[in-house]
């Protein structure tokens, strides 16, 4: 890729992050007939939906009353794609640099430069890696029946489980196991679990064994983990329990990476915007679970919306002159 580049080489838009929220800025860039790159650090596009959890039903998305991440992803790149966008894979945005002459900026990437006019930052919750077990034979499990996160449900088929978490990643995970491996164990160390009321519901529903107040104490096994031992938080009594496989789900490590070295204004780990997805640079905004702003909540499907909102008023912000709101596509 070329180094000098000139405003002509310019594109209307340059989307920073290729997940759901940004596949679907894409689309609708490209309703708005917007020249478009869509950027990512990932060799692969759908953020979380494909590297985290391909095969987790998503339940939440408007008009799927359950739907893969795998088959959501797949269906946001069908549907980005249709406007030809430039899509640059394995690529992390380094740096933004603005150039006051062409009123342009220049992205500076780990495989070289690009030039956009506006642009949408879409990025998730930035570079993100899982919480581990702060067991001191952990890392000799992973992948011999320790896990993280959940590539193919085919893996735990058959096979005795144990979850350990509270969240709706864990929660989820119990729903969607239980019918398929032989036994499935999740343990969490309060009574409240931070999950959807109704996936709550359908797990108590389910064949898992709940053990609330409980967490996990060690693993073991000969070069496949083999058992793991629980206690109770309260009393202390301690549990052995023969599994095939372990499952963690306590949440995630994440950080803005070079975002925070972007001259924009930020708020805790994520980048503040206004009622327009703006954010304090000029032609700079974001949508998604990387930005906040009053009354924010990190859904995919306000990410969606603010996917919206941000197309239109960059569209505005290159052309003052068009419609901020195209009318509904149906009419298109």
């Amino acid at each position: 890729m070329a180094d000098n580049l000139s405003s002509s080489d310019a594109v209307d838009v340059a989307i920073i992050g290729a997940g759901p929220t940004g596949l679907f800025a894409a689309f609708y860039a490209g309703l708005r007939q917007m020249s478009i790159k869509l950027i990512d650090s990932l060799e692969m596009p759908g953020g979380q939906l494909t590297t985290l959890y391909p095969e987790k039903y998503i339940y939440d998305v408007a008009g799927f009353p359950k739907v893969l991440a795998k088959e959501l992803s797949d269906n946001l790149l069908q549907q980005a794609m249709q406007y030809h966008p430039t899509v640059c894979l394995g690529e992390q945005v380094r740096d933004l640099i603005f150039d006051e002459g062409s009123r342009t900026y220049t992205l500076n990437t780990s495989s070289g430069a690009h030039r956009a006019r506006s642009i949408i930052i879409s990025a998730g919750v930035g570079a993100f890696s899982p919480k581990t077990l702060p067991l001191s034979n952990a890392p000799q499990y992973e992948g011999h029946g320790l896990y993280y996160f959940v590539k193919s449900i085919s893996t735990f088929a058959g096979k005795k489980v144990l979850i350990v978490g509270g969240g709706d990643s864990a929660v989820d995970w119990a729903n969607m196991l239980s019918p398929v491996a032989q036994q499935v164990t999740l343990i969490h160390r309060r009574d409240q679990f931070r999950a959807h009321e109704d996936s709550v519901v359908k797990m108590r529903e389910s064949a898992a064994r709940i053990k609330t107040f409980h967490e996990l104490r060690s693993i073991s096994g000969n070069g496949r983990l083999e058992s793991a031992t629980i206690f109770d938080n309260r009393s202390k009594a301690e549990e052995t329990l023969e599994v095939d496989a372990v499952l963690v789900n306590i949440g995630f490590h994440n950080s803005l990476g070079p975002i925070k070295n972007w001259g924009l204004e930020l708020e805790g780990s994520a980048i503040k915007v206004d009622g327009m997805m703006q954010t304090s640079r000029p032609g700079i905004f974001a949508a998604g679970d990387i930005c906040t702003a009053a009354g924010k909540l990190q859904l995919s499907a306000t990410g969606f919306g603010e996917a919206c909102i941000a197309v239109n008023y960059a569209k505005q912000y290159l052309d003052p002159a068009a419609n901020l709101f195209p009318g509904h596509s149906s009419n298109m």
